[in-house]
């Protein structure tokens, strides 16, 4: 829809979960090109945004981690309501974390979990901000996956295995998951 704006009376939030390193932010970033070139209102939220932002000083224990992406999914949950569709790039290790952000989410707008699924082993072999070899060597603490839990999903509505299948499959596999909920691309 070259040119023109596809309005959405509600948007949804889509929360991809995973390792750090595993390939959210990769995949939730083609994720959106794709949406916004189809004409649509499209926000990506990742960590490294929200935490130079709206989260400045968020640090990792579980509780600062709970407190931060409360604030994240009230952000999310804002945006959806007018219309645009939010992409949330998150490790967001815990379960009960991710419940309480479908909850906040889930009253005002559809939302979609899905996990970035991919081995401790080759998150800590791609490390592509050094931060499991610091983590490692005792720099970081509270590392998720080294010091600190990851709980993988129970019931995602997608899994996403990015030791697998390339970017370009997963990203389509989101793709199609939206297309089941009213996101169409022509």
């Amino acid at each position: 829809m070259a040119g023109g704006r596809r309005c959405l009376d509600r948007g949804l939030v889509v929360w991809f979960t995973g390792l750090p390193g595993s390939g959210k932010t990769t995949i939730a970033s083609g994720v959106a090109e794709r949406l916004r070139e189809a004409g649509y209102k499209v926000e990506l939220i990742d960590g490294d945004w929200a935490r130079r932002t709206i989260s400045l000083g968020a640090g990792y224990t579980r509780e600062e981690r709970k407190t931060h992406l409360h604030r994240i999914a009230w952000v999310a949950r804002l945006l959806a309501r007018n219309g645009v569709i939010v992409l949330c790039s998150f490790v967001s290790p815990y379960r009960d974390v991710r419940r309480m952000i479908r909850g906040i989410i889930g009253e005002e707008a559809p939302f979609l979990e899905i996990y970035v699924k991919c081995s401790i082993e080759e998150a800590i072999r791609r490390d592509p901000k050094g931060l499991y070899a610091k983590a490692l060597r005792g720099e970081i603490k509270h590392m998720t996956g080294i010091d600190d839990p990851y709980e993988p999903p129970e019931n995602p509505d997608l899994t996403l295995d990015t030791e697998h299948d390339t970017p370009q499959q997963n990203i389509a596999k989101t793709l199609q998951l939206l297309e089941q909920h009213g996101i169409t691309l022509n």
